[in-house]
């Protein structure tokens, strides 16, 4: 729980939730799994949610509804962007409806702030909504909700997208997510993802940055956001630069938000060299060769290829050929 943050696309973090499972790559070294294992370990709050292994914590499946932060963002009276169950997930397996009720009655309480949910269940997200959309509509509900009007505008609602087989089962379904802001938080990105090759349940005319309903006259549910990410931390996996471009470009053809979080632990040889942080001497042999665990070889589109050197998150910086790209959705009436 804090009312600041260091992640570059929000203000605070809010903890209603906390405890998770691992369900796709991305899982791997979770940064919130590592803290609830380690250092936050004996809190009450993350106390008994992970199982030491030989790879460290893991997740064992387990959350905890946290009663005590649950109603902070009402009283927070400076509007902030608040990212949701950062240490969780709010749409985990073993979190009961009821819990999720009530955050949301929260949300739609501070309509000061803005709220920012990610999700790697993505299916059951659109569930949720959906039948809650339904119940309102019918006047049974016992959520909370029942003063309030669906999506709300003060809520973000995104998935977490680590390759491109994961964009393809999430994306779609967050599209057919009633929400006022959709996003993709593309990190740690693992792999190339095309988001114009990505459609919408049952609408094959058009793709997930954007599409126009020729029957209707409008325009189609479409993302509204994009963050990408390389990781970084202990065993951090490096990011391809052409993966990062190529969903850059995509945004800017459709008129989508992009934010270049990190490059992470990895940047590219040649662009470290260029700012003047060339390797160190450590990373050749005698014979002026690279060694060590320290490059990662990639090929490249527009030149013979490239490699990778790990020089750690804060050196590798957030500019992407040069530009930083901080951008910010806005709600669509």
């Amino acid at each position: 729980m804090a009312e600041s943050s260091t992640i570059e696309w929000t203000d605070a973090t809010w903890q209603p939730i906390t405890g998770c499972a691992i369900v796709s790559p991305g899982c791997t070294n979770c940064y919130a799994m590592k803290l609830a294992g380690t250092r936050l370990r004996n809190l009450p709050s993350r106390k008994g949610l992970t199982v030491p292994t030989k790879a460290g914590p893991v997740w064992n499946g387990k959350v905890r509804l946290n009663e005590e932060w649950l109603i902070q963002p009402l009283k927070w009276r400076r509007p902030r962007k608040i990212f949701v169950c950062a240490h969780g997930d709010l749409f985990a397996e073993g979190v009961p409806d009821a819990w999720i009720d009530r955050v949301f009655a929260v949300m739609a309480g501070a309509p000061q702030h803005t709220f920012q949910v990610l999700t790697k269940r993505s299916d059951r997200m659109r569930a949720y909504l959906t039948a809650l959309s339904e119940r309102m509509r019918t006047l049974d509900c016992d959520s909370g909700l029942d003063f309030v009007r669906l999506p709300l505008p003060n809520v973000w609602l995104g998935v977490s997208a680590e390759d491109q087989r994961r964009a393809d089962e999430r994306v779609p379904d967050l599209l057919a997510t009633p929400a006022a802001v959709r996003w993709v938080s593309a990190e740690p990105l693992l792999g190339p993802i095309d988001f114009t090759n990505i459609r919408p349940r049952d609408r094959y005319e058009i793709n997930a940055l954007g599409g126009y309903d020729f029957d209707q006259g409008t325009c189609c549910e479409r993302l509204d956001w994009i963050v990408v990410g390389g990781e970084s931390g202990p065993g951090a996996r490096p990011m391809h630069p052409d993966w990062a471009r190529q969903i850059r470009d995509a945004c800017a053809t459709a008129g989508v938000a992009f934010h270049f979080k990190q490059w992470g632990a990895w940047l590219d040889e040649a662009l470290a060299t260029r700012s003047g942080l060339a390797p160190g001497a450590h990373m050749f042999d005698r014979y002026g060769q690279p060694k060590g665990n320290g490059w990662h070889p990639y090929e490249a589109s527009d030149r013979n290829g490239g490699a990778l050197i790990r020089i750690g998150k804060k050196a590798a910086g957030r500019l992407l050929d040069g530009v930083e790209h901080n951008g910010m959705p806005e709600a669509r009436s």
